[in-house]
């Protein structure tokens, strides 16, 4: 008879006998009478556990209980150590998205007051002939250069195939290819300094220029490792490659091409026909299945909003500071400070929209139109300890270039990891060298010794992260 009693019951009875007993002891004992009632109920009445009912009330007479227990002023409020949550070793250890919102709400805020002062100071002087002037739609000769650099690319697969059939010893395809490399380099920058082009038109070739660089120097080289692997093949006769396969190496087409369009500065492919064939015979780059047309559009929306505010920040802010300001060697040195600080601001916004037009959406959408899958172009570099590990974070696809052809290279020819580090931000300060003084003619060596400088930074922000290991230290360098 026990077992076909309800559980309000067995509740009530219970309710009954504990009726002489301490309010403690009453709590606990309607807990278990709860908790026994349900076992029971699950026994003997099936009807019992069909009705959502009868269960419901079963977790809220639980909770009331456990309430009534837990909540009483007897109960102790504090029962284990916890820090603030502001506290430096508490303080990564959770969210922080309403601060997150909340300086986003500021920003918006201060930033909408400063347009709108601007505005009434300044007035409106956006004009199309910031983005497109005559002076640009004159600059034939830098859009005739910038569609002849594919001929750079198909002469290095021409000297590959002339290496792949024997017809040139290895010392002549070094030589061609150093040939081909550098003429990519030199030709547009003799065609930028020899034309009077316009800003813009010149910084985009030399930037361009400069990735064709880069692209014919990781084909050139991974090209002449693969055919060292394949010659030590041969010598060695691998157990694991049969005897009748062709291990000599020969260079894909498709797979330069793809290689020349593609969000990478590195190229790898399988060159062995025997090892292993791409199902697309394209590459082997990681690929993703289809392409996400919406995604892109939606992309694509962005790029044009944040360049257009990029170019809002340069034409509002910028040039009329620019053009209001004296000669920093010629006036006086607070009144340069001052200058200095003040377009410190937009810079930071024209820097962080570059960073995120180019590395996030329009590489996105490069690697999304190519089903390319590795799209890890930036790491958290704002999260950087230290000099190094921002260079090593804010640009992957230059980090992954200047290991795999600079670094690692000086490593294994004996030579010192600080002097591999430094040959590697040469080549760096080099390069935005030529981005920066050949668009705009002007040859100060201020870039290459902006990056230079970077080389004691990256020693003293080390020393000081190895002394400072328990504390919070963040330096933030920003690229020049």
């Amino acid at each position: 008879m026990a077992a076909l009693e309800s559980p309000e019951d067995k509740i009530a009875a219970t309710e009954t006998t504990s009726s002489s007993t301490s309010d403690r002891n009453y709590s606990i004992r309607r807990r278990t009478a709860v908790t026994d009632s349900d076992s029971t109920g699950m026994m003997g009445s099936d009807e019992g556990l069909k009705s959502s009912g009868k269960a419901r009330d079963k977790v809220n007479n639980e909770n009331q209980s456990h309430m009534i227990f837990n909540y009483r002023p007897s109960m102790p409020a504090h029962r284990c150590v916890r820090e603030s949550p502001l506290s430096s070793d508490a303080i990564f250890k959770q969210s922080h998205a309403g601060l997150f919102n909340l300086c986003i709400v500021v920003l918006v805020a201060v930033n909408s007051r400063l347009i709108i002062e601007n505005l009434i100071k300044y007035g409106w002087l956006i004009n199309s002939g910031f983005w497109f002037s005559s002076k640009s739609l004159r600059d034939w000769p830098l859009f005739m250069c910038c569609l002849s650099l594919p001929a750079f690319p198909l002469a290095a697969y021409l000297v590959e195939k002339l290496a792949y059939r024997n017809c040139i010893s290895e010392h002549v395809v070094v030589f061609l290819h150093i040939i081909i490399t550098t003429a990519s380099l030199l030709y547009p920058v003799l065609v930028i300094l020899r034309c009077d082009s316009a800003l813009i038109s010149g910084g985009t070739l030399m930037p361009f220029a400069c990735i064709v660089w880069l692209k014919l120097v990781s084909f050139a080289h991974t090209s002449f490792d693969m055919r060292a692997i394949a010659k030590s093949i041969d010598k060695e006769n691998a157990p694991s490659i049969s005897l009748n396969a062709d291990n000599s190496y020969d260079a894909n087409f498709k797979s330069l091409v793809y290689f020349m369009v593609a969000p990478t500065l590195c190229y790898q492919e399988f060159g062995f026909k025997d090892l292993a064939v791409d199902v697309l015979n394209i590459s082997s780059y990681p690929r993703n299945a289809s392409i996400r047309k919406g995604w892109v559009v939606r992309q694509f929306v962005k790029l044009v909003i944040f360049t257009g505010f990029m170019g809002f920040i340069i034409e509002q802010y910028i040039n009329p500071i620019v053009q209001n300001s004296q000669h920093p060697l010629k006036g006086n040195l607070l009144y340069a400070i001052e200058r200095v600080l003040k377009l410190s601001v937009p810079n930071l916004y024209v820097w962080l929209c570059m960073f995120y037009c180019f590395f996030h959406l329009w590489l996105n959408i490069l690697a999304e139109l190519l089903r390319f899958g590795d799209r890890e172009f930036y790491k958290d570099w704002w999260n950087a300890r230290t000099v190094e590990e921002y260079w090593r974070m804010w640009n992957m696809p230059v980090h992954k270039w200047m290991v795999r052809h600079i670094y690692s290279p000086c490593l294994r020819n004996k030579i010192p990891k600080g002097v591999a580090l430094l040959i590697s931000f040469l080549v760096s300060a080099v390069f935005h060298e030529l981005c920066i003084a050949v668009p705009c003619h002007m040859f100060r060596l201020w870039a290459f010794i902006g990056i230079m400088f970077q080389v004691p930074l990256v020693v003293i922000t080390k020393f000081l992260q190895n002394k400072f290991q328990s504390s919070m230290v963040c330096l933030f360098f920003p690229s020049p």
